[in-house]
């Protein structure tokens, strides 16, 4: 298939271009900046310029292929409503040159649009009062393609997509560690955070555009939950730094921002089984507590 992708030259992009293009698929990418074109004619992909914002850019780059992978996503996270917005009107105009042709659209939400507090499956509806309610706007612009003959689907991703040159949500925590000297956590540390490796994550997005049925929701998670203690401590270990609980006041002004308190304090266990059954999918790579052993994440150089 030849596809059009956004978000090819981010950070999980490139891996998943690479995968696509091993499997004998063939890729245009969206590219808003030279250095993004640059990188997407490195990994073998044809760059096409453009933004979220050009949507006549969007739906020729949608017309000339034969299914789309939505990664980006982009913004001022001091006006969610806008972030909504653009996102919302992006995966419309790269929907609307697929309708009535069976071809796929999958595009990329979060696994903490889901409730807090239990493990919760692809069956379970999002909470539109939680954490991450911004990204469910998307999810619904695509699902509705499924009912004019466009096979779409939604990819939600654990908060942590781990591996080599991650600059997420695990990075940022080691960084206030090293600032503050200690490793810390929120509570008693019982809150769980789901994981997966961005090489299996590429497989996921490859398998949902190969196979999806319309109308699907698939979770990104090859560890449904890993305590944010245990991060906290294997952080601490290498770094050879205390463990210290906080109080979410502590939190708030612990971490970069009082909203990144609630994320590392959220507690959002979600489960992969119907995925894996679905599409055959099996994560095979590290852990996340491997890869802050093993991995770049700790390297006496990083900042």
């Amino acid at each position: 298939m030849h596809i059009f992708v956004t978000g090819g030259s981010g950070q999980t992009g490139p891996t998943v271009v690479a995968e696509l293009l091993a499997a004998g698929h063939n890729v245009t990418g969206l590219a808003r900046s030279d250095a993004a074109a640059t990188r997407l004619e490195s990994l073998g992909a044809t760059p096409r310029r453009g933004s979220l914002d050009d949507h006549d850019s969007l739906r020729r780059g949608a017309k000339a292929a034969d299914g789309v992978l939505h990664m980006a996503y982009g913004g001022d996270f001091s006006d969610l409503d806008d972030m909504m917005r653009r996102d919302r009107t992006a995966i419309e105009a790269l929907g609307q040159p697929l309708e009535h042709s069976g071809k796929p659209l999958v595009i990329t939400s979060g696994t903490l649009v889901m409730p807090a507090g239990r493990e919760t499956t692809e069956k379970d509806e999002p909470d539109a009062a939680g954490i991450a309610a911004f990204r469910i706007a998307g999810e619904r612009a695509c699902l509705d393609f499924a009912a004019r003959a466009v096979r779409a689907s939604v990819v939600r991703l654990a908060p942590t997509v781990h591996g080599p040159g991650d600059h997420g949500f695990i990075p940022m925590l080691i960084a206030t560690a090293r600032k503050t000297g200690v490793s810390a956590y929120v509570g008693d540390g019982t809150n769980r955070w789901p994981a997966v490796h961005r090489l299996d994550a590429a497989v996921l997005f490859r398998l949902a555009l190969e196979k999806a049925p319309a109308g699907s929701v698939l979770h990104g998670v090859a560890e449904s939950g890993v305590t944010m203690k245990s991060i906290a401590q294997t952080i601490a270990r290498a770094l050879d730094l205390p463990t210290v609980s906080l109080t979410p006041d502590e939190a708030a002004g612990h971490y970069v921002s009082p909203f990144m308190a609630r994320v590392y304090g959220f507690d959002a266990p979600v489960s992969s089984a119907h995925t894996q059954e679905l599409l055959g999918w099996s994560p095979t790579h590290p852990t996340l507590l491997d890869d802050l052993e093993h991995g770049d994440y700790l390297a006496t150089s990083a900042s």
